[in-house]
């Protein structure tokens, strides 16, 4: 069989083991396919011994860089054949990631395409080894002939939805964006997640203890402020304490069970009401502080790696954004000075290394300049000035050093805003100003830019016509919203009109520099590693002697992931931890 293999253009694999988590799971078996129909399943049993001569014999095909490779979800096979010191070389095809070009807001797993593609029902593996719970047995223990159906069905399927969707992704002019993005980008997050991000748990513990004493301070303080103790996790007592005690406001909102709305939304546009709101809101987000990040991390820490090792999912984010779970690293608070302190825990993998940080400065804003093709704008980005100054400037009709910290502040709300679609009524919420102020620097902001404006309505004119927009890499994302007559739901399709051409460029910009940089990394044999994507950010864990390069490759790929009408620059940083690089 691996001579066969060994001898083909392409085949499609699928490993089978013990567990959903790459780092901790069992090689079972794997099961091959190369025409449709037809699949091998090799077993590997109980004896060490011959499963390492298998393991020997396989990794000449997956290291010939001639055979292209396919698979379901291949990230989570290329982390299994890695803890067997298999390398995978040669082009790569996921049914999956390609099934999220075609249709990004459906669902990609096995069994739903293999009914909707070839209408076929697949063996859930449920029915082998029982619903999830304590019970759920091992891949292990299912009988072998049972097992051998359900593996080589899997490869066989999968091979056949190869030779579905590479038409399709020709037809549809998807071609470049998977062979030239999403296709190198796997092993590059799969390195990623292999390699973690060391937690210094200690110092979350010291944190957690602060932030502990800090929760019962505020609690003591909300006590006092309403006169009584009472259960400030209860949404209908604090209500009751807001409303019927206080008496903040005279008519407050109330849930559809009739209870007083107490939510994060109502609190922000009442905290100028009375003190203790502003408490209230300070309490809640300690408690999310500990809660969701500094008790829960070091619960996700491995044993063996003393690492934490997120998983990174290519196919969720109908921009094209990568998203992260288990945990989800992406959303470590960054805005409050509290939440900051939780990147201080992450830290090189000893104490030699460097964290290592460098991310795109106002990537979104230069998008906008470049797809809207506005000439006040690119020019405001190619002479290097701070764009929510020069902003600033040209709404009031000022000189750039007579530009007030609040009109600084007021041009970079509306400039962020306004590329997510936002309203007068919007804007006037989040800078705190009347409807008819917001309205005028809406009207100040497109009379300065009016090529913006010009992007804005062309975009929503192309998802009525066509049903979608485009990133500048062809990555699409439909809107079937957008001839919705409910006008909330139409606006927020027309919003999502406007935006996702910019994040998805964004995405795509990003995902080109991860690919460039790790491959002049491996080129040059650094022992440096990336270890975390954050959107605009990429983070590195820099061994002794590596720093100085690292940061112009990564300089470099990331300045030049892309050919725009402006400047791409990217702000750097180095330290003992995260929070120091940033």
């Amino acid at each position: 069989m691996v001579g066969e293999l060994s001898g083909l253009k392409a085949f499609c694999f699928d490993t089978e083991t013990t567990g959903l988590d790459p780092l901790a799971a069992e090689l079972v078996g794997i099961a091959f396919s190369w025409e449709a129909h037809c699949a091998v399943y090799l077993a590997f049993g109980d004896d060490p011994k011959e499963m390492k001569l298998w393991i020997e014999m396989l990794k000449a095909p997956f290291l010939d860089p001639g055979i292209e490779k396919y698979g379901q979800n291949l990230k989570y096979d290329l982390h299994i054949l890695k803890n067997y010191n298999i390398e995978v070389k040669g082009r790569l095809f996921d049914t999956m990631v390609a099934h999220f070009i075609l249709k990004p807001e459906q669902k990609h797993n096995l069994n739903v395409l293999a009914e909707q593609y070839l209408d076929y029902s697949m063996v859930k593996i449920e029915s082998l080894i029982g619903e999830k719970g304590v019970r759920q047995s091992s891949f292990k223990s299912v009988p072998p002939e049972k097992a051998c159906e359900y593996a080589g069905e899997d490869a066989d399927i999968t091979w056949q939805l190869t030779e579905i969707f590479k038409n399709e992704l020709q037809q549809e002019g998807f071609k470049d964006l998977y062979e030239k993005i999403e296709m190198p980008l796997i092993p590059v997050l799969m390195k990623m997640e292999h390699q973690g991000v060391k937690l210094d748990v200690k110092a979350l513990n010291i944190f957690a203890v602060e932030l502990r004493e800090d929760i019962i301070k505020e609690e003591q303080e909300i006590f006092s402020l309403a006169g009584t103790e009472f259960n400030i996790g209860s949404p209908r007592q604090l209500g009751e304490i807001l409303f019927d005690r206080l008496k903040i406001i005279p008519d407050p909102k109330k849930t559809k069970t009739k209870q007083y709305a107490t939510g994060e939304e109502v609190l922000v546009e009442l905290k100028d009401k009375h003190p203790i709101v502003e408490k209230m809101l300070e309490y809640r987000s300690l408690k999310k502080l500990l809660n969701t990040y500094v008790s829960a991390l070091p619960k996700l820490v491995k044993p063996g790696t003393g690492k934490i090792h997120t998983s990174f999912n290519q196919a969720l984010v109908t921009t094209g954004r990568l998203s992260s779970v288990n945990p989800n690293l992406q959303n470590i608070p960054v805005r409050e000075e509290r939440g900051r302190e939780i990147r201080r825990a992450f830290i090189p993998e000893s104490k030699e290394n460097i964290f290592f940080s460098a991310d795109y400065s106002q990537i979104e804003l230069r998008l906008m300049a470049h797809l809207s093709r506005d000439q006040q704008m690119i020019e405001a980005f190619v002479n290097g000035e701070d764009i929510h100054t020069a902003t600033a400037a040209k709404i009031y009709k000022l000189d750039p050093q007579e530009v007030s910290k609040e009109m600084r502040n007021r041009a970079k709300t509306a400039n962020f805003g306004i590329i997510y679609g936002i309203s007068a009524f919007g804007l006037a919420q989040r800078m705190r100003i009347s409807r008819s102020d917001a309205r005028a620097l809406i009207d100040g902001y497109f009379e300065t830019y009016p090529g913006v404006r010009e992007f804005m309505d062309s975009s929503i004119r192309m998802a009525r016509e066509k049903g979608y927009v485009e990133t500048m890499f062809g990555r699409r994302r439909y809107l079937p919203d957008i001839l919705s007559r409910n006008a909330v739901v139409r606006g927020n399709a027309e919003r999502n009109a406007i935006n996702s051409p910019i994040q998805g460029s964004a995405a795509d910009v990003i995902k080109i520099a991860m690919i460039r940089i790790q491959d002049t990394m491996d080129s040059e044999d650094l022992q440096s590693s990336m270890i975390l994507q954050v959107h605009d950010e990429l983070n590195f864990d820099v061994v002794p002697g590596e720093l100085e390069r690292v940061k112009a490759i990564v300089v470099k790929e990331m300045e030049n992931a892309a050919s725009l009408s402006v400047p791409l620059t990217v702000d750097w940083g180095a330290g003992a931890n995260w929070l120091e690089a940033h």
